[in-house]
């Protein structure tokens, strides 16, 4: 991975982690805090809430500042929260303290998604934001079991303070190895540098606004499946507690391949790249579906429910990214609330399936559903558009001159 997409996914890395490592050390936090757990679980929705609100507000009042500038001036605010949070000394200071981390994890992730896309060449930017994303991958594979072990070894804000500190490793990456002069001059889109009202006009276009409901079906298919993974795995397949962990490992590296091979088909065909991804996500889930009761089957399902699950991410960015090329950062930060919106319809989702009755299985065939209507808006757009470039936006010269010098050095 070249060294400035390496700085970008190991930022996005670290806010990731920073969002999902709550749930590993609610305990612990419980207990000092003096607060119960669902109470200590709700920092985690006060975060998602901020990442939903605040991120494309964020983008917006940032859309002239400098892509580089803006990344370290976002990784400073999430350095400062996490900090604050590592020291908070009651229940209300931390919560705090979690909502104005957040207000950074949209905007750099749209950001970093932006600048990826700008440091490659027209045919790759969807691989490109693809190994941005893996940030995300690994932030649950790995950043959350190792903060995990943190707090849980030295205390919940030795969590936070491990995440500070390689905060700040990232800033100086950023600072190294990510180009200076990629700003909205270089992206030649001059009207998009005026007002607010200009920017705001990218979410009249119809193929956006169809765009983010797709990515929220279809996230929400993915977590309404991946929440309950763990009762899915023990109760329907048999599988023993210590095993659930493997699996979950078995997951992460199937959803680390499908995200890679999902911008690969994306760099191709924008839209075959969304229409593939999500017809292999509901092969996936009915896969899934069927083999969950025995061994061998329900792991190599999982796999590939993993693998298909996290394609459809680098799929869906680049679509945003080529229908909304006036206004590329405020659109990929707002898709960047639709997934979380997808997070939380899925969980609720999942847990409606379970609550009916229907039994923790019967959660595929809900995510199914879900992939189908997804499936069937995003023909519906294609049918629309299909007479339209299915290539990205180009680089403007400017911009690629200051990539390709830089790779150069």
């Amino acid at each position: 991975m070249p060294l400035p997409l390496l700085a970008l996914m190991l930022g996005v890395f670290c806010v990731g982690t920073a969002e999902v490592v709550i749930a590993g050390i609610l305990p612990e936090m419980s207990a000092d805090l003096d607060v119960s757990v669902p109470t200590v679980g709700l920092l985690v929705t006060g975060y998602a809430l901020g990442v939903t609100i605040g991120g494309p507000i964020i983008t917006l009042l940032t859309t002239k500042w400098a892509r580089k500038a803006l990344l370290l001036g976002l990784m400073g605010i999430f350095i400062a929260g996490n900090l604050v949070a590592a020291l908070a000394p009651d229940y209300a200071t931390l919560m705090g303290a979690r909502v104005f981390t957040s207000l950074s994890h949209g905007t750099f992730a749209a950001v970093a998604w932006h600048v990826a896309a700008l440091m490659s060449p027209p045919d790759k930017q969807a691989t490109a934001m693809a190994k941005i994303a893996l940030g995300f991958n690994f932030a649950n594979v790995l950043g959350s079991p190792i903060g995990t072990f943190i707090g849980q070894q030295f205390g919940w804000r030795a969590t936070f303070v491990f995440i500070t500190a390689f905060a700040l490793v990232c800033v100086l990456l950023i600072q190294r190895f990510v180009p200076s002069g990629l700003s909205t001059e270089d992206e030649g889109a001059a009207e998009v540098s005026g007002s607010v009202r200009q920017q705001l006009k990218v979410f009249r276009k119809g193929s956006l606004q169809l765009s983010m409901l797709i990515t929220v079906l279809a996230q929400g298919a993915v977590f309404t499946t991946s929440t309950y993974l763990a009762p899915l795995l023990r109760d329907v397949g048999g599988f023993s507690a210590p095993m659930v962990g493997v699996l979950l490992i078995v997951f992460g590296v199937g959803s680390v391949l499908g995200n890679i091979l999902g911008g690969k088909a994306a760099d191709k065909n924008v839209m075959r790249g969304v229409l593939g991804a999500q017809a292999a996500l509901l092969g996936a889930l009915l896969l899934f579906w069927g083999a969950s009761p025995y061994t061998v089957p329900a792991i190599i399902a999982l796999f590939v429910f993993g693998a298909a699950g996290f394609s459809i991410i680098p799929a869906l960015q680049a679509r945003i990214l080529a229908v909304a090329s006036a206004a590329p950062a405020l659109a990929l930060s707002a898709n960047v609330s639709a997934f979380n919106l997808g997070n939380g319809l899925g969980a609720w989702l999942g847990g409606t399936t379970i609550d009916l009755g229907l039994g923790v299985r019967a959660v595929t065939l809900t995510a199914a559903l879900a992939t189908t209507v997804a499936l069937a808006l995003s023909l519906l757009m294609w049918a629309r558009t299909r007479r339209e470039s299915p290539e990205l936006p180009a680089l403007d010269a400017s911009t690629a001159d200051v990539a390709l010098s830089r790779k150069a050095s």
